[in-house]
């Protein structure tokens, strides 16, 4: 399975990630409306769940894969730790607060609503928790994850990330 993964990222980088990353969006969604909210299978809301996989498919998978190669070609010292540093404030204070915004936005409009009260009722709050999560997993992943395989390390997180970010997102 791990070869056929690594063969589809080598033929198929942008397409791989976003399949991925849409299926990992949307089980992250699953979880948390069955493990946090406790909806049941009878009350899912699957088109939530699909406006999950929908945004992790068609924006976050190709943006992060994108972003990824950028801070690698873009941003790199002589010192590997200032290199990495440099990397993850980057990556938090321009990827992350984007990403964010855009997530909130996107799922506002999705969801018929208003996207400027979404973000003032949730954005700030998110991005602390952001803050509190990612700087760490991202040091750990620019430092020791190769390139074509960063996407898929921060994939594997953000299925409880995402699973808070659905949760935070349907009560804002």
């Amino acid at each position: 399975m791990l070869r056929w993964y690594q063969a589809r990222l080598a033929s198929r980088p942008l397409l791989t990630q976003s399949i991925t990353t849409a299926v990992l969006f949307a089980t992250g969604d699953v979880l948390a409306q069955q493990f946090v909210e406790k909806v049941g299978s009878d009350k899912h809301n699957i088109a939530r769940t699909g406006r999950m996989a929908l945004y992790g498919g068609a924006v976050f998978g190709p943006a992060a894969t994108m972003w990824y190669k950028i801070l690698q070609s873009r941003i790199n010292f002589r010192s590997q730790t200032g290199t990495i540093i440099a990397r993850v404030l980057a990556d938090q204070t321009i990827f992350a607060s984007t990403n964010l915004f855009v997530f909130l936005s996107t799922m506002a409009i999705l969801e018929g609503s208003d996207p400027r009260a979404k973000l003032k009722s949730t954005y700030a709050e998110a991005l602390k928790k952001n803050w509190m999560v990612w700087p760490g997993v991202q040091f750990v992943n620019f430092r020791f994850v190769p390139l074509e395989h960063r996407v898929m390390v921060v994939n594997v997180v953000s299925i409880g990330w995402n699973c808070y970010l659905s949760y935070l997102n349907s009560k804002g």
